[in-house]
This record gives structure tokens, C-alpha cells and sequence, in this order.
């Protein structure tokens, strides 16, 4: 199970634990809202909000029963060294350790807690490798033996056992995982038992609504707990650009993979993370919806790994001074930093600065959602985007291509010039800026500490590539562009920057 963790200083602040008392009310009727002044001035009395189905106690026994023989341990074998080089011990083959003289103080200490009673002629006996255990859960969802876990759980594994309610123990062979969803996908070796399965659930619960995990937890298989959908929809900021289900049913280390039922004993969503300040369950759990999980699945079940749209562009997020300084009513959508040699977005015509608003009609407010949206699609298919440019919505046809098994790492080449040629201060954003001799654009060779450049994270180095949509080459140019924004009223000028770690776009407030 993920932890997600806050650091903290070394003045650790203390967490408040308080323990929140429930009760389940046989009626529930809420206070009568105390009356409120109308336009007029007279008085109204609000009308008393009564819940017409009333709280009962809930009985999940039907449900556990129905679906707990699905419910299955995961143990993973993992191996940790193959020994190669070292001794029983493992510090001869340390650096400065080897060939030492026989009559070393070292070697004696090494023969001793290390080689056992062999003599000083005989031969070392092989090393053996080392293994470790690791365990999680997993739900069979066909009768026939395929299991659904977690990624992290039997990732680096090497033998997987799984155990059922019954305690029965099958082996299992590893059919695929995905790492960007944290799914993975088991089959029972050689087996001609039919299991107990369980559905992937079509629409997701509701928030408030009752649900129940069963899992791992801490190697005690088997194990219940209850609770409610709290969320929908949350970024954790892992791996994964999925969005999660937040649930406050119990969940603790072990649970990873396994499931969590809605009252039909369908999975609305695989348990693969928990938010603790302490390492236990706080009540706040995450769980990869079905939705989610049944595409992957699907994808791994017909050839081991996941098919996912590519675009081919790197973006960031809008804020309110991108917006203004485009045009933009509100700060949403995904800007396009750069694009990747030949990709689908090129092919397409889609530009540097472009802000994609939308997918097939679909709003995209943040650059997870558009990467969510586009790897959701089926790769060599077409999609329509819509994208902001030079102050107008347009819509550009795009056929996806295969997201890369392995995304490109962008490499830091730039170079700081030690004598800036002809410097120029730009007082107003607290920048010195020079002509770049290594090619295009204008370097940054100085920031002012106090400055709006270092309020927006612009560094000594970086290379101003555009001003305004329009490329710069020159300090003049850069000059000229933002004199023009101004001329059109508009509050910040837009810069997009190259630095060590990528292209981004900057938005610099203008002085009057």
C-alpha cells in the first residue's frame, strides 16, 4: 500500500488524533432554518429540509459472503541478491577489501563471522541468493484464473503465490502490469478449478453511498471493513494521471490491489493507496476507479500491455497571467510548450503556445485531465481539439498515435555565458538580457533578487524564445514586442523561456 506522506521539519508538528463519535439515527430530520430577510424587508420562514428515506443500520453480510471467495492474498517473492562476488558475510568484495594478505587481521575477522569452520585451502562454498516477501491483495475476475492487483505489488517479483479465503494456495504466473495505472494481471498455473469471480461495476457510487473492502491488511487475510464514498475525482499526484476514489473505509498496508464492493458486489475501484501521517489508516483512502481499471485490464488480458493514445507534446498548466496575457476568460486548458519530433500533434499542425481547451468536446481544465483524456483514446484513432490560438477557439483534427513504452528525457545543454556581450537591464522585470551567441533567442544573464523575473522562477541562463507569440533574437526585438502588448491594453506579456529542465511559459505582470 502507497503511503502518502507530508514531510516535515525536524520540529515535528504534533498530529491531533480525535476520535469522532457515531451513532446510526433509526430517523433523521433536519433543525428549522431561522428566517431570513427578503428583498421587501418582511420576513419568510424557511421550510424544515426532511431526508424522506430515513438512516437504518446496513447489513453487509449478504455482500461479504457473496464476494469474499474472490477475494485473494497476493505474496510475492522477490529476489535481492544473487550473491554474485560476495561472501556469506559480503564484505570482501567491498573496494579496498579484496586481496588483502593472508595473515590480514581482516581476513582472520572475515574467516571467522563470515566463512564458518573451512579451512585456509578450502574452497568458498557458492553464495546463495537472497529473497525477500512482500504480500497485497487481488480479486479473481474470471472464472478461469485471472487476478487483478496492484503494479507496486508484484513489482520486481519473481514467484507469486496466491491464497485463497480457504487457505488454499495456488502459483500464478504474471500475465502483464502497468505501471501509470498501478494495475497488474495474475493467471493460476495449470489449474482446472473454476473460481469465484467477481464484475468490474459500470457506473461509480455516488458520494455518501455505502461501500466494502476486503483485502490484505498486514498479512490477515479475509479481512472487512466498511465505509463511504468521501470523493471523486482526486489527484494524488502519483505516477499515475488518473484521477482516484477517495473512500474512508479502513485501509492499511496489504489492502493494495484488493477491492472495493459497492452494495451489488460489484468493484467500483481498486484499493492502491492511502493518505497517513502515521503509516496506518486515518480514514482516507484511494482507490483506480472500475472504469479505469477495466480498460487496463482489458488491455493487459490481450497482450500483456496497455495501448494508449500519444499526442507528442510537452504543455503546463494556464494561470491567471497566461490567460490574460492570451485572451483567455478563465485560466484553464493546457499550453504547448514544445512538440516532439514527428509526432501526432506536429503532423497535425498544432504550435508552440497553443492552450488545448478540449478533446472531442470534452473541457480539459488542467494538463492532467488533457493527458487523461488522450491516453484514454485508442491509439490511431482521431480526435478533435479544440485550441486557443492568436485569440480565437479553433479546431484541429489529430490522429493519435502509441504512447512510447519509454518517455523521452529531455536533455540540459544550455550554457551560461561567463561575459555577457552588450548587456541590456530591463529595470521593469529586474532582468539584464544579451544577445545569445550559441543560436536563437535573447540569454537572461542576470536577475534582480527583489524582481518580478525572480518572483516568476526565471534563472540566470535561460533563453527567452518568444515575447508575445512573436520570436526574439535580439534585445530590441524583445523591447519592440512588449511596447506592442502594451500598446493593445493588455496587463502581462507572455515569454516562453527555455531552461536546463525543459520550455515553459512565463506571464510578467506590465508597469503602466
Amino acid at each position: 500500500m502507497t503511503n502518502i506522506v507530508h514531510d516535515q521539519s525536524p520540529k515535528r508538528a504534533s498530529v491531533k488524533k480525535v476520535l469522532l463519535g457515531s451513532a446510526l439515527s433509526l430517523g433523521l430530520v433536519a433543525g428549522v432554518a431561522a428566517p431570513a430577510l427578503v428583498a421587501g424587508g418582511s420576513t419568510a420562514s424557511a421550510e424544515a429540509v426532511s431526508v424522506t428515506t430515513p438512516a437504518v443500520p446496513v447489513d453487509f453480510s449478504g455482500v461479504v459472503k457473496a464476494v469474499k471467495p474472490a477475494v485473494v492474498s497476493v505474496q510475492v517473492k522477490t529476489k535481492i541478491s544473487d550473491g554474485g562476488g560476495q561472501g556469506s558475510f559480503g564484505l570482501p568484495d567491498i573496494p579496498g577489501f579484496r586481496d588483502l594478505p593472508k595473515d590480514h587481521p581482516f581476513n582472520r575477522f572475515f574467516k571467522r563471522f563470515g566463512e564458518g569452520e573451512q579451512g585456509e585451502g578450502e574452497k568458498r562454498p557458492a553464495p546463495k541468493p537472497r529473497y525477500g516477501q512482500s504480500q497485497g491483495s487481488g480479486f479473481f475476475i474470471s472464472e478461469d484464473g485471472f487476478v487483478v492487483t496492484n503494479h507496486h505489488v508484484i513489482d520486481k517479483g519473481s514467484e507469486f503465490t496466491l491464497v485463497m479465503d480457504d487457505g488454499t494456495e495456488l502459483k500464478a504466473d504474471l500475465v502483464g502490469s502497468d505501471a501509470r495505472s498501478d494495475l497488474a494481471l495474475l493467471k493460476v498455473k495449470d489449474s482446472d478449478k473454476k473460481f469465484t469471480y467477481v464484475k468490474f461495476a459500470t457506473d461509480l457510487p455516488p458520494v455518501g453511498q455505502w461501500v466494502v473492502a476486503v483485502g490484505n491488511p498486514f498479512g490477515l487475510g479475509g479481512s472487512v471493513t466498511a465505509g463511504i464514498v468521501s470523493a471523486h475525482g482526486r489527484d494524488i499526484n502519483a505516477r499515475n494521471y488518473e484521477s482516484f476514489i477517495q473512500i474512508d473505509a479502513a485501509v492499511n498496508k496489504g489492502n493494495s490491489g484488493g477491492p472495493t464492493f459497492n452494495l451489488k458486489g460489484e468493484v467500483i475501484g481498486v484499493n492502491t493507496a492511502i493518505f497517513s501521517p502515521s503509516g496506518g489508516n486515518v480514514g482516507i483512502a484511494f482507490a483506480i476507479p472500475s472504469e479505469v481499471a477495466a480498460d487496463v485490464i482489458k488491455d493487459l488480458k490481450n497482450g500483456g500491455k496497455v495501448k494508449r493514445g500519444w499526442l507528442g507534446v510537452r504543455i503546463q498548466a494556464v494561470t491567471d497571467d497566461i490567460a490574460d496575457s492570451l485572451g483567455l476568460s478563465d485560466a484553464a486548458g493546457a499550453m504547448v510548450t514544445s512538440l516532439d519530433e514527428k509526432s501526432p500533434a506536429m503532423k497535425a499542425g498544432i504550435q508552440q503556445g497553443d492552450v488545448i481547451l478540449a478533446v472531442d468536446g470534452t473541457i480539459v481544465k488542467t494538463t492532467r485531465e488533457l493527458a487523461r483524456e488522450v491516453g484514454r483514446k485508442d491509439p490511431n484513432t482521431d480526435v478533435i481539439l479544440t485550441v486557443w490560438r492568436g485569440g480565437k477557439e479553433i479546431e484541429i483534427k489529430v490522429n493519435l498515435g502509441l504512447f512510447p513504452d519509454q518517455l523521452e528525457q529531455q536533455a540540459s545543454g544550455q550554457t551560461t555565458p561567463e561575459e555577457p556581450v552588450k548587456p541590456a537591464m530591463m529595470e521593469e522585470f529586474g532582468l539584464q538580457l544579451q544577445s545569445n551567441p550559441e543560436g536563437d533567442g535573447v540569454v537572461i544573464s542576470n536577475v534582480e533578487p527583489a524582481s518580478i523575473a525572480a518572483e516568476k522562477a526565471l534563472r540566470k541562463g535561460d533563453v527567452i524564445q518568444s515575447v508575445a507569440g512573436k520570436a526574439v533574437n535580439s534585445v530590441a526585438d524583445v523591447k519592440k514586442q512588449i511596447e506592442a502588448v502594451k500598446k493593445d491594453g493588455r496587463k502581462t506579456v507572455l515569454m516562453r523561456i527555455k531552461a536546463g529542465n525543459g520550455i515553459r511559459f512565463v506571464a510578467l505582470p506590465l508597469k503602466k
